[in-house]
């Protein structure tokens, strides 16, 4: 009776450690996000997160590798070198998307409905201690109108509602977008116009942007101007845009169901 042996093709080694190296870069890029969201969120704590994204990419390369080596020799792996590299796909996307917007948008970081009057933020205790001391800073008016270029919809929000009516809603719109409120003066008085100072965070990495709106009496109702500012960096990826543009579409809901 005769043994037939069966010899199989080694596995191949960089595909091996493709997968070694996939898991772990999701693992440090997961532990360097938690850091970053309890901590306080500056350019310095993003360091971990971009060294995560150093072992993402070694990984994709060895994922590449193993193919390559498999093709020419007919290693065993495929298996292994696939999953690896489809994980560092998925973690590449996010960073792939970042890029994208660098790369599309103006460098801004902030947006304000109003390009000629921005809405000045508050320096009382409460807002200062909120936003760490820091006041957003005024911006030139030649970057205000690459603003008006690259966000044409960032426009003030008219209402035929008195200005009273229109603070209210105002002021429920920021809540029901999750913001934090964190002081409001209505209509009236000298300048005739109410203030709501608010902090809105990112759900992920909980990146702040400072927000105050203010609210204005006119003769045919209300005009709501908001201005958003980001806290890190000077570019925004376009998310104050964004988030003053849900901001008007949950004052035109309100409306709409008054």
């Amino acid at each position: 009776m005769h043994r037939r042996l069966v010899f199989e093709e080694p596995v191949s080694r960089a595909a091996v450690w493709s997968r070694r190296l996939a898991w772990f870069a999701l693992a440090v890029l997961l532990l360097a996000i938690l850091v970053f969201r309890t901590g306080e969120p500056s350019l310095e704590g993003l360091a971990p997160v971009a060294a995560a994204y150093v072992v993402v990419l070694l990984a994709l390369l060895l994922a590449l590798l193993a193919f390559m080596r498999i093709w020419q020799s007919g290693h065993r792996g495929v298996g292994m070198a696939s999953g690896a590299f489809l994980l560092c796909l998925l973690m590449l996307a996010p960073a792939a998307y970042v890029g994208f917007r660098l790369a599309t948008r103006p460098a801004l970081a902030d947006i304000s409905t109003d390009i000629d009057d921005p809405p000045g933020f508050s320096r009382s205790r409460v807002a200062l201690d909120a936003r760490a001391g820091r006041v957003p800073p005024d911006v030139p008016p030649d970057r205000r109108r690459l603003q008006r270029q690259a966000y044409p919809k960032a426009v003030p929000i008219v209402l035929e509602v008195p200005a009273e009516t229109a603070f209210d809603i105002a002021r429920r719109a920021a809540l029901a977008r999750g913001w934090q409120v964190l002081e409001s003066s209505r209509p009236g008085g000298r300048s005739g116009a109410g203030r709501i100072e608010a902090v809105a965070r990112s759900r992920i990495l909980r990146t702040a942007e400072d927000i105050t709106i203010r609210v204005r009496p006119r003769a045919d109702g209300s005009r709501i101007d908001i201005r958003s500012a980001s806290r890190i960096g000077p570019h925004d990826l376009s998310v104050n845009a964004a988030r003053i543009a849900a901001f008007a579409d949950e004052v035109e809901l309100l409306v709409e169901t008054r």
